[in-house]
């Protein structure tokens, strides 16, 4: 039944990740569709954008845990480093195509966050101290997180080499998924906070 019960855990892991939990805080705060206003991603940083810090923080929190959670199961079942990364890559896939919104989601940073805290969560507080000195710096989201996400793969062989691939591959994603943003910082057009 071990089998069976990774592929039902991966499985649960997308469809958790693609629960994008910008749209019922919006909803919930009496907000615009964050696909609709602003950057157009629902994130935790567009949803700061139309709504303040509150719904923003709930959002994060909301986005991480789904991240978190099914890697914490995985640890409870005892896989290996590598299942629960590939347990981690389900959920962050989730957010950003997500199954439920017609595969049109979010950048993934929230819920990378919530599964490195999981699974390596010193990496992971390091990598988030590098998004808040950058965002301090420059005030742009996109910026901070692409600057976290490729420091990631050198912080991890540092100190866990065992999370490289996960690392690695998150930052291929994540930066990826930010492409148009690169492209408007690349013509100084990418809006600060």
């Amino acid at each position: 039944m071990e089998p069976l019960f990774l592929v039902v855990l991966c499985f649960a892991s997308y469809a958790a990740g693609s629960v994008l939990f910008a749209m019922p805080i919006c909803q919930l705060w009496h907000l615009p569709d964050p696909r609709a206003q602003g950057s157009r991603n629902p994130g935790a940083t567009n949803v700061y954008r139309i709504g303040g810090w509150l719904p923003a923080i709930v959002t994060l929190a909301l986005d991480a845990g789904k991240g978190w959670l099914p890697v914490w199961l995985a640890q409870q079942f005892q896989y290996s480093i590598y299942i629960q990364a590939i347990v981690a890559l389900c959920a962050i896939t989730g957010h950003m195509v997500p199954v439920f919104y017609r595969f049109q989601g979010g950048k993934g940073v929230a819920t990378a966050l919530g599964a490195g805290l999981a699974m390596a969560p010193a990496t992971t507080l390091i990598l988030a101290g590098v998004w808040a000195v950058a965002m301090w710096r420059w005030r742009i989201s996109a910026l901070a997180s692409v600057l976290a996400v490729i420091t990631g793969p050198i912080i991890s062989a540092m100190i866990d080499p065992s999370t490289l691939p996960l690392f690695g591959l998150l930052a291929i994603l994540i930066v990826v998924r930010h492409r148009n943003n690169l492209i408007r910082l690349a013509q100084n057009r990418e809006t600060p906070l």
